[in-house]
């Protein structure tokens, strides 16, 4: 079976970088990604010494297999150029940027990410949470994904307030499609908005449900007690991984080489399906290796 690379990113938790007994408590944690928050959990008096204690924990090597992510603050902002600096410097695997508007911004950050010597292996995320990155959506997937960037994180809580709109889920239906079909057209990860109740696991299951039906990679999270049920909608379950792997078996019997359409568990199964199921696979053994 061919290797399919693949990291997953069920859950991607947000841990407010001033605090250090949470960078302390995120080493132990579940979490697929843990997001070091420079910006909107951090008050200003606080933000200088959130990025050194988010540089600190970055070259620990405390947090295993887990990666790690610092969300900076917006480009209009005077902490903005030193604390890419020194994510660039401290290697975080990405870093998040908030309030991104369009195709440009994305071309700058990478140029500014170049000019601090970042590593190679460094990649940009952006956060989607203003009414002009929607617009601009398609452009900043395609300029992006030549440069930088490898993510798309949903920010709901800033796009209703700049939308003037309700926090109804419902009012976000067309933009989430929006977004995932932009990222996938230019091979872009996409993680869903945070769900601001933490004492309300079925409505955190029931949204993150819903994202991984529209195609989601997982979903952002500002609680620990949220890690447990996004991994868990998130993850390829035991039917699933159960069927992928007869598929490829079935791709795999000599009886069907050079066939585009063979007959599995008495379905019709075609070449994509065979590409699905490589990637259920891969992803199941990826969380698996997570795990050890």
């Amino acid at each position: 079976m061919t290797q399919i690379n693949y990291r997953p990113r069920r859950s991607c938790l947000y841990m407010p970088a001033s605090n250090t007994r949470a960078l302390e408590k995120a080493r132990t944690l579940a979490a697929d990604t843990i997001i070091f928050d420079l910006e909107d959990a951090v008050a200003p008096d606080a933000k200088e010494e959130a990025r050194t204690n988010a540089c600190a924990a970055l070259q620990s090597g405390d947090y295993g297999k887990r990666e790690l992510v610092v969300r900076i603050n917006a480009m209009d902002t005077p902490w903005f150029a030193q604390d890419l600096e020194q994510a660039c410097l401290s290697q975080a695997d990405a870093v998040l940027v908030p309030k991104i508007l369009c195709a440009d911004d994305v071309v700058r950050i990478s140029a500014l990410m170049d000019k601090c010597d970042a590593d190679r292996n460094s990649k940009l995320w952006a956060m989607i949470e203003m009414p002009l990155a929607i617009l601009n959506l398609a452009e900043i997937a395609a300029l992006g994904a030549q440069h930088r960037l490898t993510g798309f994180v949903m920010g709901f809580n800033d796009l209703a307030k700049e939308m003037h709109a309700e926090h109804d889920r419902a009012v976000f239906g067309p933009v989430m499609t929006q977004t995932v079909i932009a990222a996938r057209a230019y091979g872009l990860t996409v993680i869903d908005s945070v769900y601001n109740d933490f004492n309300d696991p079925d409505g955190l299951e029931a949204e993150c449900l819903e994202a991984k039906k529209l195609g989601f990679d997982g979903k952002s999270l500002i609680h620990p007690a949220q890690i447990e049920a996004a991994n868990w909608c998130f993850a390829p379950h035991a039917h699933a991984i159960a069927e992928a792997k007869a598929i490829i078996a079935a791709f795999q019997d000599p009886v069907n080489a050079g066939k585009g359409v063979i007959v599995v568990d008495g379905k019709m199964t075609e070449l994509l399906h065979l590409k699905q199921a490589k990637q259920l696979v891969a992803t199941a053994q990826a969380i698996e290796t997570l795990a050890q």
